[in-house]
């Protein structure tokens, strides 16, 4: 087994493919670094060695995002080996990684991503051919989704169809560590939600078809990649290309904006810590100025 970096891939079958695929490189690069440095067999881990591989990282050039999601991955691969008993002792626990950066996406503004989704809405008038239509219904559908839900990516593709409660505005999705969320979606998501259902969906499923809601034009699960390619098919008023994470955080920001609770908002994205969520979310100085002048006696 030795480091048995199969195994902790295994081991993380309730994450993302994503997540999955990155642990496997950043796990895989470690243990060859290792192997290179005089260290074949997880026995010879202690926290010098991991400490010397945090340098190697600095000299590399990398971001303090990727060093630190690289310790990430050692510090699984290490937890992994311990809890398989490979090892006896934990020194992942000493691999203090960087800080990582706050960076965060551009947001489009409540008027460019209105203009955004009717840009996409007008692009059906007109279209006569079944699959084109089917997949531009598809595309509009993703899109209100995405923005109008706050949906990750990946819960968007996965999509089932008896996630979708369209008379109660629900949609049921499975998010990071296949945790079930309820998020509700709005009249506009519902509606496009109801046509590519009733009259997309159809064309573009086939007899195997799994039973998502976001289907290819060959009837298989729409990929996050092809999700990817919806968005940037519709660039903003400026022309820029935006991205689905951008759309998630353009959601948060909103509703913030308009007045939401922090913690409405961390129950709505679905992250299991309210720091993530002050992270990922931005609020203007003049917001903070407002409520500040609208809610302390003494402003």
């Amino acid at each position: 087994m030795a480091w048995d970096v199969e195994g902790l891939v295994a081991s993380l079958a309730g994450r993302s493919e994503h997540t999955r695929r990155a642990y496997e490189h950043d796990a895989a690069e470690f243990v060859a670094w290792a192997e290179r440095g005089g260290c074949p067999d997880p026995a010879g881990l202690d926290r010098r060695t991991l400490r010397r591989y945090l340098a190697y990282l600095d000299t590399r050039g990398f971001a303090r995002r990727s060093v630190a999601r690289k310790a990430a991955a050692v510090r699984a691969l290490i937890t992994h080996l311990r809890r398989t008993g490979q090892l006896t002792s934990d020194p992942g626990r000493a691999l203090h990684a960087p800080k990582r950066e706050a960076r965060l996406p551009r947001v489009p503004s409540a008027a460019d991503a209105a203009a955004m989704l009717d840009r996409a809405a007008m692009a059906l008038t007109g279209v006569e051919d079944p699959l084109a239509r089917a997949l531009a219904q598809r595309d509009v559908a993703v899109l209100e989704l995405l923005y109008g839900a706050g949906l990750r990516v990946s819960e968007a593709c996965g999509l089932r169809l008896d996630g979708c409660d369209l008379a109660g505005g629900l949609v049921t999705v499975v998010g990071k560590r296949a945790k079930t969320r309820r998020v509700p979606v709005g009249a506009p998501a519902r509606a496009a939600l109801h046509a590519y259902l009733h009259d997309g969906r159809p064309v573009l499923a086939v007899a195997d078809s799994p039973p998502v809601v976001f289907l290819t034009r060959r009837g298989t699960a729409l990929p996050t990649r092809d999700a990817h390619r919806v968005v940037a098919a519709q660039p903003l008023r400026d022309g820029r290309r935006t991205h689905p994470h951008a759309l998630r955080h353009a959601y948060a920001t909103h509703l913030l904006d308009g007045g939401a609770d922090l913690r409405a908002v961390q129950e709505l994205l679905g992250h299991a810590d309210l720091t993530t969520t002050q992270l990922y979310t931005h609020l203007s100085q003049d917001r903070l100025r407002a409520v500040y002048a609208a809610t302390h006696p003494r402003a």
